[in-house]
């Protein structure tokens, strides 16, 4: 085993210093890799000069970093830990966070853990939050910890069902059965502390991060309390838990989200911070009264599966370029409209990423706002004190801004707001809620909004769907029945030579057959012909024909051309997209 000075000399010193205590280094060596950062153009970290002279490893740089942030050295080797200690941290969250607990002590309800990277330090916060313990961090090798993991948790892969099992037995939980109303304060804290109680959560969360979900779903009813999650737009469900662990749930996460555990007649909203193996997650938290207790709802917003690139939105080339054209436009409102969970925010952000530079000033005011962008001002809506879109909106064009996002034009006086911004010169984005390109106008007209005003200021509107993707793993080709063929209103002659795909189903996908998911998108950009229709009150019906005319591809047409891509399949089209009515 090595020997270490005592931490207290380490704890705080130059790098350098620490190095030299430790024994890796002469004072020599370490004036000479200081010199060397001197003359370094780049200022390279010391620790890093020394790695790349030859005087120290990888592993002394990180036990070093380590000791000067105060941790201390554990060797794992001849250590035993109690199976009782092992069993404070699930294994799933023991590998995805890299940490091993050595220790616990039940009075002080704190738990010694191990890790072997200082850069994994943030997994201190997390289990923090997710556990409720105060945690002390002690450092040691990779190898040691690798040794360790596979030692104690690598014939122990706890399920959920296994979990569930542990809960239906436990005797502290089954006290409360029958008792949703009358459980007090003190019982709730009890029940939001109890360790079968944050396992089942931890692992719920963490598998739901891991199959990319969108939002966990937490459900009480009068016989039962349902556990779902949503993966590319699907809600799948999980092994119910015992019903009179739903209070037990929903007040652990209340603890988690810093809500009130005891307020449980009123609607609740927060949020959890966390880093999973690295990632940036955030989880939204909706608490809403029911008959049956209270229902919880995560959104899951995890940055590294958001990819705010336009070319990787799922854009035809034809596409991507009109949308860049009128993102570029100097001034005037380019609208995405779409149902609730159609991607509009995410292409808005995407357009918002590639224009962020230097000479541009980009506020945007959302409800809520879901992704941080560096080099953007974002503001958060909150109606319940009076601050409207239409309200910071206003304020918003104070601030000198060039390009505006309005979350949604919901009322007449935010659309107001938008044409007034857009005619002094800003370049407005926004989103609606309709089926399709053309009846965005007719939404626009309904909320009151003059015809010249629309017609003087809109330059295109973007309609898009969210389709599933072929699992590319387990992706077949096939023959469509011809009544599949006929509700895209294909024939078997027009799609003779076209291959067709779907995906069998494989543990990748979990036996879905899908995948990840694409936008399609329907691109209608504003001339003087639609202009003029717009002022003479055309039809819906009359500005789909006429943009048809001039080449507007139908969001329908689209999804076609996906099909043939063989990116996704002819169920999911028809799912998420209607015949033109043209």
């Amino acid at each position: 085993m090595p020997e270490y000075p005592p931490i207290k000399q380490l704890k705080g010193r130059p790098l350098g210093r620490v190095l030299i205590k430790m024994g890796k280094v002469t004072r020599e060596k370490v004036h000479k890799a200081l010199s060397m950062q001197k003359e370094s153009a780049q200022s390279t970290p010391v620790g890093q000069i020394l790695i790349e002279l030859g005087f120290i490893t990888e592993t002394d740089l990180n036990l070093a970093l380590a000791f000067q942030m105060g941790m201390a050295y554990i060797d794992l080797n001849d250590l035993d830990i109690d199976d009782d200690v092992i069993s404070q941290i699930t294994a799933q969250m023991a590998m995805t966070y890299r940490l091993l607990p050595v220790d616990y002590d039940k009075s002080k309800n704190q738990l010694t853990i191990v890790l072997d990277s200082t850069e994994n330090f943030r997994a201190v916060d997390d289990l923090r939050t997710l556990l409720g313990y105060n945690i002390d961090a002690m450092i040691t090798e990779r190898e040691s910890l690798e040794k360790g993991l596979t030692r104690y948790y690598s014939t122990e892969n706890e399920s959920i069902n296994e979990l569930i099992g542990e809960l239906t037995d436990d005797d502290f939980l089954e006290e409360f059965k029958g008792r949703d109303e009358s459980i007090d304060l003190t019982d709730l804290k009890e029940l939001a502390d109890s360790n079968p109680v944050k396992k089942l959560l931890n692992l719920v969360l963490l598998q739901a991060i891991r199959d990319k979900a969108s939002d966990i779903h937490f459900e009480p009813f009068e016989d039962e309390f349902k556990m779902r999650y949503r993966v590319d737009g699907v809600l799948y469900e999980m092994v119910p838990p015992p019903r009179h662990i739903a209070v037990a749930i929903s007040s652990r996460i209340k603890v988690m989200a810093d809500l009130d555990i005891a307020e449980r007649r009123l609607p609740q909203d927060g949020r959890i911070p966390l880093v999973v193996q690295g990632n940036q997650v955030d989880l939204r938290v909706s608490v809403l009264p029911t008959l049956y207790g209270e229902s919880v709802v995560l959104r899951v917003l995890d940055r590294t599966q958001v990819e705010l690139d336009i070319d990787r939105l799922g854009m035809r080339t034809e596409d991507a370029d009109t949308f860049r054209r009128l993102i570029n436009k100097p001034n005037g409102i380019v609208i995405v409209t779409g149902p609730t969970g159609s991607g509009k925010t995410t292409t808005l952000y995407s357009a918002l990423n590639e224009l962020n530079s230097i000479e541009r000033k980009l506020i945007t005011t959302e409800d809520p706002v879901e992704y941080d962008i560096d080099g953007i001002i974002q503001c958060q809506i909150r109606s319940e004190i009076g601050l409207t879109f239409a309200s910071c909106l206003r304020s918003i064009l104070r601030q000198d801004p060039d390009i505006v996002l309005v979350g949604e034009i919901r009322d007449l006086e935010t659309a107001k707001i938008a044409v007034e911004a857009s005619l002094t010169g800003h370049l407005v984005f926004s989103t609606l809620h309709t089926n399709d390109s053309p009846s965005s106008i007719a939404r626009l007209i309904d909320l009151g909004l003059e015809s010249f005003l629309i017609t003087a200021t809109l330059e295109g509107i973007v309609g898009q769907r969210l389709v599933r993707k072929i699992c590319e793993n387990c992706k077949t080709t096939f023959q469509p029945s011809e009544e599949a063929l006929f509700e895209l209103e294909l024939t078997p002659e027009s799609t003779a030579g076209r291959d067709f795909y779907y995906g069998k189903g494989c543990d990748y996908c979990n036996n879905t057959g899908y995948r990840g998911r694409m936008g399609i998108y329907e691109m209608m950009t504003m001339d003087d012909e639609l202009r003029e229709l717009v002022m003479a009150n055309a039809s819906t019906n009359a500005l789909r024909a006429a943009a048809m005319k001039k080449g507007l591809r139908t969001l329908r047409e689209s999804g076609i051309l996906g099909i043939y891509d063989g990116i996704t399949t002819i169920e999911e089209v028809v799912k998420e997209t209607v015949l033109s009515e043209a």
